[in-house]
């Protein structure tokens, strides 16, 4: 099993946080990993993305130029990233942020209002966890106390006491996401 994943958008919506999280929970999950995060020098509000390869073997290189799976938060991303998915592959997205719609008919296009989510929640923070629920539970690459785990190694001490709310939005990431 190996996964290529690129997560998207702009810096400040946890897209790099997301990616980390994903990893050490992999890590948990005793699967290889390379996280590979870029960014522009403007971080907060320019684009941002991260790529996360999770596999059972020896990963040979974090570069990628195609992926498995896409989670884009916006526009911008939408228009680099949709090309790149593998036939096959999957793409989420939060519509929330997107202008034109994904096009592709080779793909699993799956949309995941994150942002409305987030506002029911009351939990601004909430965004790139309720997503990261939506991604593990489309695709079930890590389970989801390793996710809880990987959260408790990414988060400073100081904010273990923000896992409760984290696992909230995880799991209502899982439930906006419904498996024909």
């Amino acid at each position: 099993m190996t996964e290529e994943i690129i997560i998207a958008g702009f810096g400040g919506q946890g897209v790099l946080s997301m990616g980390k999280i994903l990893a050490y929970a992999a890590l948990m999950d005793d699967l290889e990993v390379t996280w590979m995060p870029s960014y522009g020098p403007e971080q907060r509000g320019g684009t941002a993305n991260v790529t996360v390869i999770l596999s059972d073997s020896t990963i040979s290189s974090p570069v990628l130029d195609t992926y498995d799976i896409a989670v884009i938060l916006n526009q911008q991303s939408l228009d680099k990233f949709e090309s790149h998915v593998k036939p096959g592959g999957m793409l989420i997205y939060d519509p929330s942020g997107i202008h034109h719609k994904p096009t592709r008919d080779d793909i699993t296009v799956i949309s995941v209002d994150a942002m409305t989510a987030t506002i029911e929640m009351g939990n601004a923070k909430g965004y790139n966890m309720i997503l990261l629920g939506a991604l593990i539970k489309a695709r079930p690459m890590v389970s989801i106390d390793a996710v809880l785990r990987g959260l408790k190694k990414a988060l400073p001490e100081r904010h273990h006491h923000l896992i409760p709310a984290n696992e909230a939005a995880l799991r209502r990431g899982m439930n906006l996401v419904v498996n024909e």
